[in-house]
């Protein structure tokens, strides 16, 4: 059964959209004959991305460079959406960035990784979710969020407090939704497993064998959402559902347990970990 948010003529933006999984979410949805606007801030990557998209059958792509954390910037955005498509009826808030940072970096660097893969998706969401409620087609909003900002492993503290926001912000949307009478709207976390794209590959040129393709990623989202999930918790090639359940379980224990926080990682609980872990 295909959702009914996904029909011909239909009206997706999705940011982030010039390459990785946001692209490959686009080219799907072009080949069901959705009209696409995707959103990205590398210029160079808008056109191309767009013409293949037109390509695999997308009736309209318009292509714009539009920064996220930029709020009146996506208000602009919204109304040229709104003129020339009548409104939009799949949001997807996936623009992203990683990096890197520590605790007692740049304030600078904390700003930008917080104004976009928080802000964006706040905003995207503000701007976006009034037209698309009023509307009263059926619809979607899917937010990007990311196993680092439910399990928060040391190393990149502002993108997991990043990312720790999107899903909270997008449960709460998801229980506005649900208490909201007049639309056919619905929210939904995705949450990426190791996929091989730009904001993973660093100086690789190939594909890790544990990695996930933007495209499978793609195809288990579709999956979700048609199966009416919220928590599109995505494998890869390296790590089961089975292990992530297991990560996710242990990181809520340190509070119900009273460990020490990211007990994961600390030495006094490896042992411990381990055979959780491991545990049938």
């Amino acid at each position: 059964m295909t959702h009914s948010a996904f029909q011909p003529n239909a009206v997706a933006v999705i940011t982030g959209g010039a390459s990785g999984i946001g692209l490959a979410t686009a080219q799907r949805l072009a080949a069901m004959g959705l009209r696409l606007v995707i959103v990205d801030v590398r210029e160079a990557l808008l056109e191309p991305a767009a013409e293949q998209l037109r390509q695999l059958g997308a009736p309209e792509v318009m292509a714009s460079s539009t920064d996220v954390s930029d709020r009146e910037a996506l208000v602009e955005l919204e109304t040229l959406v709104a003129e020339r498509f009548g409104g939009t009826d799949i949001l997807m808030n996936n623009a992203g960035i990683q990096p890197g940072s520590s605790l007692l970096d740049d304030p600078e660097n904390w700003l930008r990784i917080l104004g976009v893969n928080l802000g964006g998706i706040v905003y995207g969401t503000q701007v976006f979710v009034p037209r698309m409620i009023e509307r009263g087609r059926p619809g979607l909003v899917i937010n990007t969020g990311s196993k680092q900002g439910i399990t928060t492993p040391p190393g990149d503290p502002a993108y997991n407090v990043s990312k720790s926001g999107v899903k909270t912000f997008t449960e709460a949307l998801a229980h506005e939704l649900r208490n909201t009478e007049g639309h056919q709207l619905t929210a939904h976390l995705l949450i990426p497993g190791f996929v091989f794209t730009d904001l993973t590959r660093g100086s690789r040129t190939e594909k890790p064998a544990g990695a996930w393709t933007p495209e499978q990623t793609a195809e288990f989202l579709f999956q979700s959402v048609e199966r009416g999930d919220f928590y599109i918790l995505c494998p890869d090639n390296d790590v089961s559902r089975e292990l992530d359940e297991k990560r996710m379980a242990w990181a809520i224990g340190d509070i119900i347990e009273n460990r020490p926080p990211l007990s994961r990682w600390h030495p006094d609980y490896a042992e411990s970990f381990n055979l959780y872990i491991n545990r049938s």
